[in-house]
Order: C-alpha cells, then structure tokens, then sequence
C-alpha cells in the first residue's frame, strides 16, 4: 500500500466504521455515541484522502486548498458531534459541541465555495445572505407546522439553533456552487452534499433532544456515508490529469430556479401557515415564528423599495443616455428617430429637416418604406422581421447595418448608411440612426472613375482595360483584341504643343467611340495609343480593326486652326487556349508594331498561321458562293439499318464538294459555310434534292425515311419552317418520313427560339433526333424540353465497345434510357464485327457505320432495293 495512494485507506476507514457502528448497537451502547464514532473514522479516511489528493491537483488549483478546508471541516463536525455524546452521557452542557459543530459547518462551507469559483466566494454576499436567509425561514415555517408546533417548550429556539444555521449556511452555499464555472466545481458539489446531509443530521439531533429520544439510525449514518463520497471524489471525478477549464454556464431554468427559489419557499410556506391558523382555529404561532415572519415580510419590502429605486435610477441613465446619444448624432448631422418593427415612426429629431427637407410632423406617424427607394423595401423589411423575431425569442439586442437611397424633399433619391438597434426604453421599437453619405458616394465615384478613366478623352485607361481583358480571358466566347497606333502624332506635339496635342487625341477618342460596338472596351492606352477588347469572330474583328483604320485617316483633324492628316497602324490579336491575357496585349502590341514598320496605315494579324487562316477563310467564302452557282456540290447517302432484320429504314445525306477533281472534306469548309451564312442556302439545297430523291424510292413501294442534320444557323433563319414544309410539298415526301437532328451544343445558344422553332417542325408531323447524343450536358434537358423521336449515339462511345468497359457500361446505359423513353436508338460509327453483335445484345435498334454500308452515291442506293444487306450484317 503505497502512501500517496489514499483509496485504501480511505475504504479502511468506511469498513472501520460500519463495523463499530453496529458493534455498538449491537452492545447496547446508545445510537447517537454510535454513530458519532462511525462519523469520526469516516471523517479522518475523508480527510486523509482529501489532504493526500491536494498534493495530486496541480491541474485544479481552485481544488488542493479547498481539499484542504472540506476535509479539515469533516474532522471538526464529527470532533463535534462526538463531544456532544460524550456530554449527553455525562450530563454536561453542550455548548462547546455546538461550537465545533458550527465551526465545522462554516470550514465545510468555505471549502465548497472554493472549489466552485476562482478568485472571491461570491461577490454580492449580502443579497446571497438574505436569500439564504428569506429561504431557510421559509423552510423553518413550513417545518414549524407540519411537525415542530406540537414540541414547544422553553428551550425550543436554542434546541434548534444550530440546525438552522447549518440549513442557513448550505442555503447561502448552494446557489454559489452551482453557478460556479471552476473545472473543479464537482468538489464543491460535493460539499454541499456534505452540508445537506450534515444538516438533516443536526435537525434529526435537535427533534430527539425534543422529544426526549434517540434519532432515527439512518440519520446517524448520512455524514459517515457523505464523508466517504467526498473523500473519493478527487480520485474519481476529477482525476490526477484533468485540465482545470471552465465549465459551461449554468443553464438558464437552473440560473431561473436560483432567483426564484426563495420566493417560491415564501409562498409555500405562507400558505402552509394559513392552513396551519385555519386548522387551529386562529390560535396564533409561536414566538420564534412571528419573528420570523416578521423578519422576512420586512426583508421582502426592504428589497421591494430597493429594487423600485434601482429600477427608477436605471431608467433616468437609459433616458440620459438616450438624450446624449440623439444629441451626439444630431450634432454630427445625422438623423435620428423611434420606429417600430412595421417601419412606422413614432418620433424623429430635428435634423431630418437639415438634411432632407422634411418638418418632424410631416414624418411622425408615416411609414419609413414611403420614404425609401422602391427596390431598398424587401431587403429592409426582411431586416425589421429578423430584429422582432429576435426580440420575441429574448435574444440579446444587435444591430442592423442598412444601406438604402432616401429620397428627400426635393425629390432626389440620396444614398444613407443607417444602423438599427432595439431600443431600451420598454416599448418594443428600434433606434434608427441615418447618415447622408452623397457627398461620400459622389467622392467615392469619382476617385473610381478617375481611377479607371483617361483624364484627356474620358475613355477607360491601361489599369481598366487590363482588368477587363483578364476578365474575359477564360471565356468560351472568340475574342480579340487591337491596338491602334496615331502614325505621325510626335510631330504634331512638337509644331502645336502638347495641348493641342492632347485635344487632338479626344477628337480621336470620339471618332473612334463611333466605329466601335457598345459592347466593345475602347481605352486609351497611353500616349497615341488606342486598345479595343472585342469578342467576336476573327473575320468581324479585322473588320473592325479596318473601320478605326478608316476612321482615323477619312478626314483631317481641326487643331490650332489647322488641319492636321493622320493614319493609324492597327495591330490585331486573337485569343487561343492557353494564352493568358497579359500575353494576347503583348502579341497586339507586337502586331501594331509590324503595321507601322511596314509603313502604317494597315492592319495586322499577330501570327502569320492566323493571318493565312483569315485570307483562307476568305477565299473559301469566295470559292463555296461559286460552288452553289455552279452546282459542285453532291450528295451521299449513308444507309441506316435495324439491327435485328439487317433491313435499311432510312438514309442520312451528306454532302460532299468536288472542287474540280479535288474533293475537299466536309470539316474543312463547313465551318467557314456556318461563319459567313452560306450554309443557310447550301442546307436548303440539300434538302430539297434529298427528299425529291428519297421520295422517288418511296414511289417504288420501298419504305424508307431520310435524315438531315441542322445547322444553327439554318435553324434562326428566317422563314426556316416554311422551307422544310415548302420542300415537303414540292417533293410530296411525307413529313413522318423526314427526320431532323439536332447536336446539343445548339441548345446553348438561342436556346428558347431553337427550341421553337423545333416545336413548329414537331407540330408539321416531322421527327427529331438528338445527334452526337451523351458528348454534351444538354442532352437530358433536350429530352426534357422537347418531345424527341430518336437519340444517336456518338460514334466515340460505339468505338469502345469490347475493349473499353467504361464505354461499354455507358452506351448499354444509353440504350436503356431510349427503350425507357420510348425512342428509337441507332449507334453510329460501327465498324467492327464484336461492336455490332455487342449493340444487338443490348437491344439497339438501328446502327450505321462503314461495316454496315459506307456512304455512296444514288445510285448505289438504287442498287440496294435489289439487294440485302444480311451477308454483310
């Protein structure tokens, strides 16, 4: 058994105890010298373990001197109530006992107290005193009536004198404890017990020196039992290591209960005293009683008068304070005013005629939202909502920041800052506070323009125009950008000075204001050069580049009363992938400067590939206008069959473009056919000799269907839906037999008239189908919004299949989707034998690819109504 290891012992001591307590009983010795000794041996196991554990608690310092004072009060309390058997039996006085118990109740007292808080026992010890005291008289009362009026006799209050200042002490204790917040606060809990059970101890002593007889056993053993709990407390609950941290405040209903307490006692006991007199017949109560009551009806109306004149005082600082507050805000110009939560005023100061032309009368009683912007309201009246909910759940007041155009007596909307708080003053109305910040937004704007804005022709500047170009730089949109440099313009300094210098440059700002788009960012670059941040096409924006060209040299500049020629070297960048925006100005500016060493007076494209790519472009354009002229173009037909009959249902056209005798590939000029608008008449053309030709094959009893794809363009344009039914007619193919596809990148832009459009074609009785379908993220809501007939998977997914298990799971996912819905779902690409048996396991309907059929010419269409396609597939 080692030393600092008290468990042991302390548990040595409880046996010790119990066995000499019964051992007494068992002797005949009186009950109350029994459990006296039972008290003393568990009172010394308590007090070692406790002295031994203060030397272990260095994590609670709050702990290892109230260790101290509990288990040196349990020594004296049992010393005490020993002395006092040992007195009984001997026939002396028992005063000394009474003291070293009382002096035992107080240690007791002080050392739960300490363990329970940091720093002083309690800061307001005269109002814990009398609440102690209104509460102990009331429980004394409420004892008097159900069991002590009957035990009168002349040493009535003495006998119970030191019970009931032992009740008063735990009253005192207990509400300290338990709103204490040292880590340690289960210790001083802990006492408290102690001090509950020692005084139920001391009550039971004092009604058997009463009655003349011996107090029950059970009471003669609750110290013995509460001295062993305390004593094992430090190795239990607190533990060798445990962090001496706050607990967390006590919760609101027990902080409620503690306030009420003794008023909910005095309550009690009034109505046990009025039962008590109705029972008796009126017969008054004892001496010690009156003088109780008495005491505790003046303590109550001293408190009553006290609490009248704190709350009057509390009232006469709020108002004080509320009288300065409006005056300090007044005197720095801004207006305040009561409201209540629905914004209506209750009363406003002065300065809201100062600042917004409006007498106090004309807005007392109206609405604040009569007075703030429309647009300002909802957000305004959502805070106002919040603040009363907030106030109807009792939480502490906050304020509220509000920022909102006001508008004044002259009509003008003014920018104001205002802070909303829940006023004090007991009605339930905020405290509004309103700042005029004009002056400070006007400031605010015009440093942000002088900021961002050249102070010679009003346009943004560098800083400005790098922002905005960093800010367009990852979008998905083409984008280019041009530098524009005045060729000559150092000369023009030099004869006219820099004055006329600087009024020339906003002549040419101007000029150059009109050539551009309103959506294009001109600035001023610096010095003569200009910078235009545009997002369109590579074509629209050399043509632009062209126009400032023209726009500058088209007249002479009026400087000094003079006329002044000058031209400008353009310099034109377009954004690629990868291209940061610091590097599309730097290519601008080294095109610019191209232009000039080539003699100014032009444009040019930053890179030569770029360049080449424009005039090709260009000359495409030329050479696809000659080719419809000339009828170069041809169509092919790609057979479309179901899978379980190898049977062809349908055809897709596709054109093809013999330049001569070279066949130029369609991903080669279709682009350039949908960028300059050909594509609108070359599509028409396709469709009308595709349905005359699909048509005649149906006249020779063949059912087959035909498929086109859209174009964006083809979709917008004007009077789209009357040519496809105008082709419909002149052909007489039905309009059941014609399928139109549709990618999903088309639903990006224009998405609304697409899909109208669509919807018309839908109504004529012709069929949809989403082409490419799975590559993109519209394709659900396509299906979504538009009744579709049929989904093509895009030949990457097909390409996968056997070898790939990722592409395999999603096409059979695909499939399933279409048979769900309803659709008729044709695989495109196959080309491979496992690839097709794979699409017949999973249930596709209809395939095309170069394994089925490759692309031909009418007349190997012609071939296949005589033939099948079964060897093949």
């Amino acid at each position: 058994m080692r030393w600092r290891d008290p468990r042991a012992p302390l548990a040595a001591a409880g046996a010790i105890g119990a066995l000499g307590f019964v051992v007494a009983l068992l002797t005949g010795a009186p009950a109350l010298a029994a459990g006296a000794v039972a008290g003393l041996v568990c009172a010394l196991g308590a007090a070692f373990s406790l002295l031994v554990s203060a030397r272990s608690l260095a994590a609670h310092p709050s702990a290892a001197p109230a260790a101290r004072w509990l288990g040196s009060g349990a020594v004296v309390w049992s010393a005490g109530v020993a002395v006092r058997a040992v007195a009984a039996e001997s026939g002396l006085a028992v005063s000394f006992s009474d003291l070293l118990v009382l002096i035992g109740t107080a240690m007791l007292a002080n050392g739960a107290v300490m363990a329970a808080r940091r720093g002083p026992a309690a800061r307001a010890i005269l109002h814990r005193l009398v609440d102690a005291y209104v509460a102990t008289a009331a429980i004394f009362v409420v004892a008097w009536v159900a069991v002590l009026h009957p035990l009168q006799n002349p040493g009535f209050a003495f006998v119970l004198l030191a019970p009931m200042i032992s009740l008063l002490v735990t009253c005192t204790v207990l509400p300290v404890v338990l709103t204490g917040r040292a880590g340690s606060w289960q210790l001083g809990l802990g006492g408290v017990g102690v001090l509950a059970t020692t005084t139920i101890a001391e009550a039971a002593v004092g009604l058997a020196r009463l009655t003349g007889g011996s107090p029950p056993a059970w009471t003669l053993l609750l110290a013995p039992v509460a001295f062993l709990l305390l004593g094992a407390l430090p190795w239990t609950v607190l533990g060798d290591s445990a962090a001496d941290e706050e607990r967390e405040p006590v919760s609101p209903m027990i902080g409620h209960l503690l306030k009420t307490g003794p008023l909910i006692l005095v309550v009690v006991a009034t109505g046990a005293l009025l039962l008590h007199l109705a029972r008796w017949g009126g017969r008054p109560p004892a001496s010690p009683v009156v003088v109780l009551a008495a005491s505790v009806v003046l303590i109550l109306a001293v408190r009553l008068v006290v609490l009248i004149m704190s709350n009057a005082r509390m009232r006469r600082l709020v108002a004080l304070g509320d009288r300065q507050l409006r005056e300090l805000a007044e005197s720095t110009g801004d207006v305040v005013l009561l409201c209540d939560y629905e914004g209506v005023v209750r009363e406003i100061g002065v300065g809201v005629e100062v600042t917004y032309g409006y007498r106090p009368d004309e807005v007392t009683g109206r609405s604040i939202f009569d007075f703030i912007h429309p647009e300002d309201v909802p957000a305004i009246q959502a805070s106002l909502r919040s603040m009363g909910l907030d106030a109807e759940d009792g939480d502490e007041p906050g304020a509220c920041l509000i920022a909102c155009r006001v508008r004044g007596s002259d009509g003008t909307w003014r920018p104001t800052e205002s802070v909303a708080t829940r006023h004090v003053g007991g009605e339930e109305l905020l405290l509004v506070t309103t700042r005029d910040i004009s002056e400070q937004e006007a400031l605010r704007s015009q440093v942000a323009h002088l900021t961002f804005h050249d102070g010679v022709t009003g346009l943004p500047n560098r800083a400005y125009f790098s922002e905005r170009a960093r800010e367009v730089t990852g979008s998905r949109t083409a984008k280019a950008v041009i530098f524009l440099d005045l060729d000559g313009f150092t000369a023009v300094n030099d004869s006219v000075g820099h004055a006329s210098g600087d009024y020339l440059l906003s002549q040419a700002a101007r000029r150059l204001r009109g050539a551009v788009r309103r959506d294009d960012t001109l600035a001023r670059w610096g010095g003569d050069e200009f910078a235009v941040l545009v997002e369109t096409e590579a074509q629209s924006a050399v043509d632009l580049a062209e126009r400032l060209v023209r726009a500058v040299s088209q007249e002479p500049f009026r400087v000094a009363e003079r006329d002044i020629a000058l031209t400008a070297s353009v310099g034109v960048a377009f954004a690629e992938e990868g291209v940061s925006s610091g590097d599309l100005l730097r290519n601008a500016d080294v095109a610019m400067a191209r232009a000039k060493e080539l003699g100014g007076r032009r444009v040019e494209v930053f890179a030569a590939h770029m360049h080449a790519d424009v005039v090709r472009r260009l000359e495409l354009a030329a050479d696809l206008q000659r080719a419809l002229l000339d009828n170069q173009f041809a169509i092919e037909y790609q057979p479309v069959v179901d899978l379980a009959t190898s049977r062809v249902t349908a055809v897709e056209a596709l054109v093809r473009w013999w330049r001569g005798s070279v066949f130029i590939p369609p991903d080669q000029f279709l682009g350039a056919a949908e960028a300059t608008g050909l594509i609108v008449p070359l599509s028409e053309w396709i469709l009308r000799e595709a349905c005359r030709e699909v048509a005649a094959w149906r006249a020779s009893s063949w059912d087959i269907g035909l498929s086109l794809n859209l174009s964006a363009r083809q979709i917008t344009a004007p009077h789209f839906v009357e040519t496809v039914e105008q082709a419909l007619a002149e052909s007489g193919l039905p309009a059941s037999a014609l399928t139109l596809e549709v990618i999903e990148e088309m639903l990006v832009e224009d998405a609304e008239e697409t899909i109208s459009r669509l919807s018309e074609l839908r109504s004529l009785g012709v069929r949809l189908a989403i082409d490419d379908f799975g590559t993109g993220y519209a394709s659900l809501a396509f299906l979504r919004q538009l009744p579709v007939d049929m989904i093509k998977i895009d030949p990457s997914f097909v390409s996968g299949l056997g070898r790939d298990d990722t592409l395999t799971l999603l096409t059979r996912t695909i499939v399933r989707l279409g048979h769900d819905l309803g659709l008729i779902v044709v695989a495109e690409g196959i080309e491979r034998p496992e690839q097709l048996e794979l699409l017949r396991e999973m249930g596709c309907t209809r395939g095309q690819g170069f394994l089925v059929a490759r692309p031909m010419a009418a007349r190997g269409v012609d071939s296949l109504m005589r033939t099948s396609l079964q060897s093949i597939i």
